[in-house]
């Protein structure tokens, strides 16, 4: 398991895997559902997958998100295995929407808004491969899309540096252990989301806020 420790006035927060560690004994995971009708799906990997599913998941139009891993080559991954930075995935989600309320070019547009795109293999405090930027597309189509809203992002000149983020296809997505689903919300006190998660949902719903649902409009 990765440590790493974030100062932040003054207080040390352990980061992700280690806040984890109270939760270990809960091994199940998750159950990937399958889209319903009309419904579809979009994967993307941006750090810490505790705030990039909380962050989409206040997109309207957005129905669910499941935390999980992609883009590695060893079959049912653990939480641990991933950490260790050796199965080649990153901590991933998988959105489901409604095309006719949000298109996948917003949601990509949100993508790159909800983490910052430009750090290689890196989100904050959180180091390794398993926390890199990675766009995963199912279609052409997506890929002309993705190519199009990184370029539109760049040219923005958002960030300082220029965007970093992999754009590959998607092989298979594994569901992360039921703790990790939800746990933004489930976990509201934890120093690790107020400090490093937050702060990412917060800049998402600055940055997407025409397309933030009303209720989380509110907490802003």
């Amino acid at each position: 398991m990765k440590i790493y420790k974030l100062w932040l006035l003054g207080f040390v927060f352990l980061a992700s895997c280690t806040d984890a560690q109270t939760t270990r004994s809960q091994k199940g995971f998750a159950t990937l559902p399958e889209p319903n009708a009309g419904e579809q799906v979009a994967t993307f990997a941006g750090g810490c997958f505790w705030a990039l599913s909380e962050g989409m998941s206040e997109l309207k139009g957005v129905n669910k998100v499941v935390s999980g891993y992609a883009g590695g080559t060893l079959k049912n991954p653990t939480y641990e295995e991933v950490c260790s930075d050796k199965t080649g995935h990153a901590e991933s989600v998988q959105v489901y929407y409604d095309p006719t309320v949000i298109s996948y070019a917003q949601l990509s547009e949100a993508f790159f808004y909800a983490h910052d795109p430009t750090t290689l293999n890196r989100q904050g405090p959180d180091e390794g491969e398993d926390y890199r930027s990675v766009a995963f597309y199912r279609t052409p189509e997506e890929k002309k899309i993705l190519q199009q809203v990184e370029a539109k992002v760049n040219a923005s000149h958002h960030y300082g540096d220029k965007i970093v983020t992999e754009i590959v296809p998607i092989k298979v997505f594994y569901p992360a252990e039921k703790y990790h689903q939800d746990y933004y919300k489930l976990n509201p006190n934890s120093g690790y989301i107020q400090n490093v998660s937050r702060p990412k949902v917060l800049k998402l719903r600055k940055s997407m806020s025409e397309l933030i649902k009303p209720a989380f409009k509110e907490k802003s």
